[in-house]
């Protein structure tokens, strides 16, 4: 009885999240293609178009993450730091914050609020929960992927944050464009070694998950997404067609999800913690954070940038950085 009782929760936390997240999706499409962007130039207006949905690609994969603080609530309770009460509340607390971002995200209400705050969030992550594992397991890869992961995350909210503020505060729009472009550009190139040294391993965020053995060409994958990651973290970097650079980053993160990780989420449905859905959410909010760091990337400092429009008002051809 308990084994049917506990497959009956299972199935349904499965169900509750997959339809969840369907409707966040859909809503998210329909206001994303209602979006209009200024009129560019012919190739400038492709790029604009495909940044439009950045805020989309990054925003879903938080709906996911909030709902499952909810669902799996006695596996995520325990990321909690030990030295912090209530650990509960903050599990739930999160969760909230991340759903209410979400929604903000895709509609475009308190844009700059909720990504400023987010991207503040994901870095106090960073520093109290994955540099002190880091610290702690020196040795263990992972504890740095995952703090790479979250610093990246991080970088394209804030990036974002600085994009929609550029018409309101340009010295703070500017730093935040440049914290998130430097935060999001480094783990760029720590994933691009893990490629190249680890290639039988899933590729885009170098966790610990085996390539699939129905996924042909392990190391093809893995050293075509290595060879993406390390010279567009560099160009990101050092201003050398940093906006381009970012969306072919994004577009490659966007494959990797339709090519590999949707698959794996369709062969074998999993809404556990670094199950399937996982990875593909995870993957998808690389693909968006990217397309946001690109957006910053083309905001002249001398063009106002309108919240309803998010990242695809950039108004000039991108510029070198």
């Amino acid at each position: 009885m308990s084994y049917l009782l506990a497959n009956g929760v299972s199935w349904l936390k499965s169900v509750s999240l997959h339809s969840l997240s369907l409707v966040f999706l859909v809503a998210g499409l329909v206001l994303t293609l209602r979006k209009k962007s200024t009129p560019l130039g012919r190739s400038d207006l492709r790029v604009a178009a495909f940044i439009r949905f950045g805020p989309l690609f990054f925003a879903l994969p938080l709906a996911v993450f909030g709902m499952q603080h909810f669902a799996l609530q006695n596996v995520v309770v325990q990321a909690v730091p030990p030295w912090m009460p209530a650990h509960l509340f903050w599990v739930w607390l999160v969760g909230a914050a991340l759903i209410a971002a979400s929604i903000s995200l895709i509609t475009g209400r308190l844009a700059h609020l909720a990504a400023l705050l987010l991207g503040i969030m994901l870095f106090l992550f960073v520093l109290m929960i994955y540099v002190p594992n880091a610290a702690r397991h020196p040795g263990d890869r992972f504890a740095f992927t995952l703090l790479s992961r979250d610093l990246a995350l991080s970088g394209g909210a804030l990036a974002l944050a600085g994009t929609l503020a550029a018409d309101t505060n340009a010295r703070t729009a500017r730093m935040l464009r440049l914290v998130g472009r430097y935060f999001f550009g480094v783990p760029m190139i720590f994933f691009a070694i893990e490629h190249f040294l680890y290639p039988a391993y899933v590729p885009g965020v170098p966790l610990a998950r085996l390539m699939p053995g129905w996924i042909p060409g392990h190391i093809v994958w893995a050293w075509l997404t290595g060879a993406v990651l390390l010279i567009g973290g560099l160009s990101i970097l050092f201003s050398k067609r940093g906006s381009l650079a970012a969306v072919i980053i994004g577009m490659s993160y966007l494959v990797l999800v339709l090519v590999i990780y949707m698959p794996m989420e369709l062969i074998h449905p999993s809404v556990e913690i670094s199950g399937e859905l996982d990875y593909v959410a995870d993957t998808l909010a690389f693909s968006g954070a990217a397309l946001l760091v690109a957006g910053s990337l083309m905001v002249p400092t001398s063009v106002a940038t309108k919240v309803s429009n998010l990242p695809a008002q950039a108004t000039a051809a991108p510029s070198s950085g």
